[in-house]
């Protein structure tokens, strides 16, 4: 049974989604603030995480962030918030989706199926992923025909190909791949990307699975 934990002040909220997602067979946990919801991760790791921005004691974002200090669990945003800044930094933080209240109980329930049905960080896809005419084994390290790719390279390739389909943003691959001193190096990531085009795409000049998200990130379409 996928285990949920929910974040949210308002306990209306809670309990509708508490209700909701048991009626689904969901197994639930709730919190009201963020100590609280990160304290409840650490006992028993869940398996999604729905999370409010606004929460009384941090805002959501510092729970994302002490979150992917550890764990690559999936994070939906639930928020009031509609400015793109607050998608933009809870992205940046580590979520994965980001849905706007008011909600529809159906809409937020497909956003769960997807994103539980995804590849997670740190997990081997099923099998090799194909990129034009090459096949990458990522547990075996190797692609077929033979490319060879430098240690850098194969870091940023393996954090987009074990999120297929999902927005990687730009300051999440730079932290994750050169460190949080390079957040804003840009330009590194432009580098990289063109490279590992010219490598590995059909037509590097129109790639048709490493793709820009301009101004966001980057995105592996397979």
């Amino acid at each position: 049974m996928t285990r949920i934990l929910v974040v949210d002040d308002d306990p209306q909220i809670l309990r509708a989604l508490r209700i909701n997602l048991r009626a689904r067979e969901y197994d639930v946990e709730v919190a009201a603030d963020g100590a609280s919801a990160l304290k409840a991760a650490a006992a028993h790791t869940p398996d999604l995480v729905v999370l409010d921005l606004g929460l009384p004691d941090m805002d959501g974002a510092e729970v994302i962030r002490g979150l992917r200090g550890w764990s690559a669990v999936p994070i939906i945003v639930l928020s009031g918030r509609a400015e793109g800044t607050d998608k933009v930094d809870a992205l940046d933080a580590g979520a994965d989706d980001y849905v706007t209240k008011p909600f529809g109980v159906d809409e937020l329930m497909a956003r769960i199926r997807a994103v539980t049905r995804r590849v997670q960080p740190g997990d081997a896809p099923a099998g090799p992923v194909r990129i034009g005419q090459y096949t990458i084994d990522l547990a075996g390290h190797t692609i077929t025909p033979e490319q060879r790719l430098t240690p850098t390279e194969w870091q940023l390739l393996e954090r987009l190909l074990r999120n297929p389909g999902k927005l990687i943003t730009q300051r999440s691959l730079l932290h994750e791949v050169w460190g949080p001193r390079y957040d804003t190096e840009t330009n590194y990531l432009r580098q990289y990307m063109a490279r590992l085009r010219r490598k590995l795409e059909d037509d590097p000049a129109r790639p048709a699975h490493l793709i820009t998200e301009p101004g966001m990130g980057y995105r592996f379409q397979p």
